[in-house]
């Protein structure tokens, strides 16, 4: 490589990492709109959580076949990755192949990385079957038409791309190792096991043209990774880097637990206490915005939920195993979780064109987005945080808007209106006198 290329490549890194970056904090202001939510409890059984569900993939194989597939695509993804450090340091510095020197250790490593992108070519043609030739119901839902269904696409794409032209690249360059004279740049170093089939290809090719492929496929592959990573920010592929946060940030209580506002437990607590003096409360701050019961839009919801919504990657699973979804309700988790990060995203662009301030701009996620109907066909059952594979919970988002829509609203379903006032008169959800209730043993 002369000094130009160098220069371009290191300019090349800058432009792809400075925009990554840039990507990063703005996911980062986006999911810190939330309420503030203490998840540093337990540490040790949150890096364990981590450890087994987002790193050892735990939750992916109860599905066995999308487990085993979506495991081969993870595994390849991040040891393949390994080879762009020496990418980069070839790209940096004008080397060829710098970590040769490992000798065995090297041949084994390039040969890893050989079998495992063929098993991703091979992951990736089962993932695009089981979408747009299988259609397995999961992925025709409604909910994914448009961009969702094309952003799954494009991903997969990208990952044939990449695994294509990575062993492109080791073809040609085999094919010049075993060149005599001339090209003693390209020192023999690697084992080839898949890319050794690709190499007759290049045969009756004049080594010249060979070379000339060769750069072109390492800059192809370069420049292709920089913009998958860039992607990113735009697409569910975001869970990558995201499932290792949400997983040590998960909710770590028993899953039918759910939890109390603490202004309500105050009052109930002042309520029931005869010795409790009300008016030896704190003086109240006039000026103060009063809080809010449940949540209306992504400002009410805390930032773990939001992190949640970033880290959703359409899979599907959590609406597959919806009852109320099953049972052809309106709700699907799944959209719930679409719908609060689409709304996150509209309220940061929102941001980003008044410099710093958020203008309101007459929408919320309840009914702009997500609908009462949706909320009320739940059954609160968790089959979705259950089915999750990095432990999002689309319940706790469904249950802060429903508490705002009976709080603040008073908004609830006519039977559930009629039970919560048959509870506060008799005691008891039903419309009976607490003395007439057990008239039903003279019967």
């Amino acid at each position: 490589m002369s000094y130009l290329d160098n220069i371009l490549f290191a300019i090349l890194l800058v432009i792809g990492f400075g925009y990554f970056f840039t990507s990063v904090k703005k996911i980062r202001r986006n999911i810190n709109l939330g309420t503030d939510v203490n998840r540093s409890d337990n540490p040790k059984a949150r890096w364990t959580n981590m450890a087994m569900i987002a790193l050892g993939q735990s939750k992916m194989v109860k599905r066995p076949i999308a487990g085993m597939l979506h495991i081969i695509v993870y595994v390849g993804f991040v040891i393949i990755n390994i080879e762009l450090l020496e990418i980069i340091i070839d790209g940096l510095f004008g080397t060829h192949r710098v970590f040769a020197f490992l000798g065995t250790t090297y041949d084994v490593l390039i040969a890893s990385f050989e079998i495992l992108a063929l098993l991703v070519l091979v992951a990736v043609v089962a993932f695009w079957s089981r979408r747009n030739a299988i259609k397995l119901k999961r992925f025709v839902s409604s909910d994914l038409k448009g961009w969702p269904k094309s952003d799954a696409n494009y991903i997969l794409y990208f990952e044939v791309v990449l695994m294509t032209l990575f062993l492109l690249m080791n073809a040609s360059d085999l094919h010049l190792q075993n060149v005599s004279g001339g090209f003693s740049h390209f020192i023999k170093a690697g084992f080839f096991p898949v890319s050794q089939f690709i190499e007759p290809i290049f045969n009756g090719m004049s080594n010249e043209l060979v070379m000339l492929l060769s750069e072109i496929f390492w800059w192809l592959h370069i420049v292709g990774i920089l913009i998958f990573m860039n992607y990113l920010y735009f697409s569910k592929h975001l869970h990558i880097l995201l499932a290792f946060p949400n997983t040590y940030f998960a909710n770590l209580n028993p899953q039918g637990q759910f939890d109390n506002l603490e202004s309500v437990t105050k009052e109930v607590k002042l309520m029931m206490d005869p010795n409790a003096d009300p008016f030896a409360a704190a003086p109240v701050d006039e000026n103060a915005v009063p809080s809010k019961f449940g949540a209306s839009d992504i400002q009410d919801l805390n930032w773990v939920q939001l992190l949640n919504a970033y880290t959703c990657t359409e899979c599907g699973r959590c609406t597959s195993s919806c009852p109320a979804n099953i049972t052809g309700k309106k709700l699907s988790p799944r959209k719930i979780m679409m719908d609060t990060r689409d709304r996150m995203e509209e309220v940061g662009r929102n941001i980003d064109a008044n410099k710093g301030i958020f203008i309101p701009d007459n929408k919320t996620l309840l009914n702009d987005y997500i609908t009462p109907e949706e909320l009320w066909a739940c059954t609160s059952c968790n089959a979705c945080v259950e089915e999750c594979p990095v432990n999002i919970s689309p319940l706790s988002i469904i249950m802060d808007m429903r508490r705002y829509l009976v709080m603040e609203k008073s908004a609830a379903p006519m039977p559930l209106n009629a039970m919560m006032t048959n509870i506060e008169n008799n005691g008891a959800p039903w419309q009976y006198n607490q003395q007439d209730r057990l008239n039903w043993k003279n019967e």
